[in-house]
């Protein structure tokens, strides 16, 4: 019996690319993933971030969250397709457990409301909530 399970993944595009550009390529990774049976439930540009350590000599990279639906034998279909693709500098796909989701939500209820629309899967429907997600940035010294 195949069952669709819950996957985030975080993935790291080349920082140079144009805006434009880079909701293409954020685009053509969602719209795969709904080509291969999957569902988009949630998606998150981080932005614009240094990297820790270079990356095929490069420095910064564009951070994009996605949160899906999909059957488990899709995922190295989907993990293949993200190695393949050469903007595309890192990523990194895990399976979301109901422990963890109930933790995120009841944190983004706890910090208020904004703005930002989070998608928030029940069974059998997707609601559509209002959560604050808090956006730390250093001080500059």
């Amino acid at each position: 019996m195949n069952i669709r399970r819950l996957y985030e993944s975080t993935i790291i595009i080349n920082a140079a690319l144009e805006d434009p550009d880079i909701d293409g390529v954020i685009s053509k990774v969602a719209t795969y993933i709904e080509n291969h049976g999957g569902t988009i439930l949630e998606v998150n540009k981080w932005g614009r971030r240094r990297l820790a350590y270079p990356i095929n000599k490069k420095y910064n990279g564009f951070y994009v969250h996605i949160v899906f639906e999909t059957l488990p034998n899709s995922v190295p279909v989907l993990e293949r397709f993200l190695v393949l693709e050469d903007t595309v500098l890192r990523h990194l796909t895990l399976q979301l457990s109901d422990a963890l989701r109930e933790y995120r939500k009841e944190r983004a209820l706890a910090a208020g409301a904004t703005s930002g629309t989070v998608l928030i899967s029940t069974t059998d429907e997707v609601k559509e909530k209002e959560a604050e997600v808090p956006v730390e940035v250093p001080a500059e010294a």
